[in-house]
C-alpha cells in the first residue's frame, strides 16, 4: 500500500509568523521536517501542502528545492488541502503531520501507521491518549476513511484541524492510539507529555535552537539525545507556560 505523508504547512501562523521557514543549524525547519519524515521505514512518498496565498509562495519554493512535490489549496479548509494532496499522489494511506514539529521522530511515525497498513485501524495517532512531547504528533489514516470524513465532515473545526472528526465519532472508525512505551524502549522517554518539542512562539524556537544548536548528530537529530539535552540543561523552563492551541 501505498503511503504519503502530507506535511501541513503555512507562512501565516498568528503567534511567530513565517516559522516553517527559520532557521535551525544551518537548515530551515521545513528541510528539517521532510528529512526526518522520509526517514521512516512506513513512508513511500512526501508532500507539502500549503495555501494558494502570495505569502505561502516562498515554502512552495523550497519545498520544491528540495525534491518535494507541493499541493497548494484552501488556506481555511484544510481538511480539502489534505484530502487533495493525498489523492494527487494516489495515496493508500496517509500520515499527516504538521510543518512546525522540527523534531518528528521517523520511528513514532511507523509505529503509528502500522495498524493502517496492517488493517487494524482506519485511524491511528498518539494524540487521544498523550505520552509523547508535543511536537511529536503523528496521525495516520486510510484513505478510504479520510474521503468519507471529506464528505461528511461539515462543522468548521472539522474542516479547520483535519481529523477531529475520526476522533468524536470513534464509533464510525477502528481506531488505535499509539503510546511512547510501544515506540521507545527507554522508561526516560515515556510519558513525556510534560515536554514542548513544538514551534509555536519564540520561547519554543528558542528551545529547538538551543538544541539544534549544541547536540551533536548526523543527518537527524535522534529525538531522544534532544530529549536529553532538555532534561539535562532545565530548557524546560523556558516554553512551559506557552499555551497550545486546541485542536
Amino acid at each position: 500500500m501505498k503511503v504519503v505523508t502530507v506535511i501541513q504547512a503555512r507562512m501565516g501562523s498568528s503567534r511567530l509568523p513565517g516559522k516553517v521557514m527559520l532557521p535551525l543549524d544551518g537548515r530551515h525547519v521545513l528541510t528539517h521536517d521532510v528529512q526526518r519524515v522520509a526517514a521512516s521505514a512506513a513512508v513511500d512518498e512526501v508532500t507539502v501542502a500549503t495555501s494558494v496565498k502570495t505569502q505561502d509562495d516562498i515554502l512552495a519554493r523550497h519545498a520544491t528545492r528540495l525534491g518535494v512535490p507541493v499541493y497548494r489549496g484552501s488556506e481555511a479548509d484544510v481538511l480539502s488541502r489534505v484530502f487533495e494532496a493525498a489523492d494527487t499522489l494516489d495515496a493508500e494511506v496517509v500520515v499527516r503531520v504538521t510543518g512546525d514539529c522540527p523534531l518528528i521522530d521517523p520511528s513514532t511515525i511507523t509505529a503509528v501507521t502500522k495498524p493502517v497498513l496492517s488493517g487494524q485501524a482506519d485511524y491511528a495517532t498518539n494524540i487521544i491518549e498523550r505520552t509523547f512531547p508535543r511536537g511529536l504528533d503523528v496521525e495516520a489514516f486510510s484513505f478510504e476513511s479520510l474521503e468519507y470524513v471529506q464528505n461528511v465532515a461539515t462543522q468548521p473545526h472539522h474542516r479547520e484541524h483535519v481529523t477531529p472528526y475520526y476522533r468524536e465519532n470513534r464509533d464510525e472508525f477502528a481506531v488505535v492510539n499509539v503510546t511512547s512505551a510501544d515506540v521507545f524502549n527507554n522508561p526516560q522517554l515515556n510519558a513525556r507529555d510534560d515536554l514542548r518539542l513544538t514551534l509555536d512562539e519564540p520561547a519554543d524556537y528558542e528551545v529547538l535552537r538551543e538544541i539544534y544548536t549544541n547536540t551533536t548528530y548526523g543527518d537527524i537529530l535522534p529525538v531522544q539525545d534532544a530529549i536529553r539535552y532538555v532534561d539535562e540543561n532545565s530548557l524546560m523552563d523556558l516554553n512551559e507556560s506557552v499555551e497550545q492551541k486546541s485542536h
